[in-house]
């Protein structure tokens, strides 16, 4: 895997988007494959694969077990990412349904709806 020794400053990002993965799974119910597999794909360098096989590690309880074991055996999954990513999607997953309680119905539908738009030209148009 080329992110086992990562810095400091890799760690803490892997926290971060972990974080917001977790707000927004906790404000739009999204965050998993939606938000962690372009970004660790587009801002870590992991490829679709490893970007994949990490995720379905850090969500494994109970439903993707057994998808991440097949990554894992055939050597698509960074546990030290899935575990940093894990820990900010855990606290991120708190302060998102915090934030979404407080909002309208419509409010709630509209940012969820801008969020998939906002990947989903970024996942089709770029690089």
């Amino acid at each position: 895997m080329t992110h086992e020794g990562g810095t400091t400053m890799e760690f803490a990002g892997y926290v971060v988007l972990g974080l917001v993965a977790g707000l927004l799974s906790g404000v739009i119910g999204i965050g998993g494959g939606v938000i962690i597999i372009p970004a660790l794909v587009y801002l870590f360098g992991l490829s679709q694969h490893q970007a994949q096989g990490t995720t379905l590690a850090l969500l494994v309880p109970p439903i993707g077990l057994l998808a991440a074991l097949q990554y894992y055996h055939a050597g698509y999954v960074d546990l030290k990412v899935a575990g940093l990513v894990c820990l900010g999607f855990f606290v991120g997953g708190l302060f998102g349904a915090k934030i979404a309680v407080g909002l309208t119905d419509l409010t709630l539908r509209r940012i969820f709806g801008a969020v998939l738009l906002f990947l989903a030209l970024r996942m089709l148009l770029g690089k």
